[in-house]
């Protein structure tokens, strides 16, 4: 956010997305902490690790530091921190902060979704004392409108298609859009029913959104194989995928 509050530059990388002082300085306070629990680290902005060195990781650490770029360069809030703990391939352990709201989701399947608000002035000492200060996940429902939740950034002509096939099936169809990893977030707060990405992103992207929607109930599956997503695949970009 000290970032984020000044008149800030970025550069484009070699895949032409943008990069900030913000991702490298995120990067580096997440990875001082975490290089203390004795487990590999893969990040969107660590160094680039091959295949075969990583292969045979049993449990590891998969953190975007600041997913949203995009949204940081606009200043619309839209950005996050992304951090997963992967057993195996499945991730089991899910933080997503929002700095700009100062809210945070976590989840994992032992206890569950949750989402605390003003962060910063709660009591974070303990996992315990967190919880008892947060809101369980998903929300109930209501009686809102069936919603869709869409990229902000990314939205694609297969996506309106299956907007489309949706609202033919419901009367009426609601559209949220929104940035980074909180469209993961707004189905399991309960505030959507489904998020289709039909459109790239890297599995930095998506495994701490996976683990808190699963964790409230939801499920993360692969466009093609209708099975829950993998990581530390030998590609680590992600295939279409819907969350509901």
């Amino acid at each position: 956010m000290k970032v984020y509050d000044t008149d800030f530059t970025y550069v484009n990388k070699e895949d032409k997305s943008p990069l900030t002082l913000a991702d490298t300085h995120s990067n580096e306070v997440i990875n001082s902490h975490l290089t203390n629990l004795s487990y590999p680290i893969l990040s969107e902005e660590g160094k680039s690790i091959a295949y075969e060195d990583r292969k045979d990781w049993k449990q590891f650490w998969l953190v975007d530091p600041l997913d949203g770029t995009k949204e940081f360069i606009k200043r619309n809030g839209e950005f996050t921190v992304n951090i997963a703990f992967v057993d195996g391939q499945n991730p089991v352990l899910g933080v997503i902060y929002v700095p700009a709201t100062d809210v945070l989701y976590f989840g994992t399947q032992e206890i569950g979704a949750y989402i605390l608000h003003n962060v910063k002035t709660s009591d974070t000492s303990t996992l315990e004392t967190i919880i008892n200060q947060s809101d369980k996940l998903p929300y109930p429902k209501g009686d809102r409108e069936y919603t869709v939740v869409a990229s902000r950034s990314h939205n694609t002509p297969e996506t309106e298609a299956f907007i489309n096939q949706k609202k033919e099936i419901h009367k009426i169809v609601d559209i949220k859009s929104s940035g980074s990893s909180l469209k993961l977030c707004l189905v399991a707060e309960g505030a959507a029913d489904v998020y289709p990405r039909l459109a790239p992103t890297m599995e930095w992207d998506t495994a701490a959104g996976q683990a808190i929607a699963q964790a409230a109930g939801k499920q993360v599956l692969d466009y093609k194989t209708c099975k829950p997503m993998l990581y530390n695949k030998e590609n680590l970009l992600n295939g279409w995928f819907v969350v509901e």
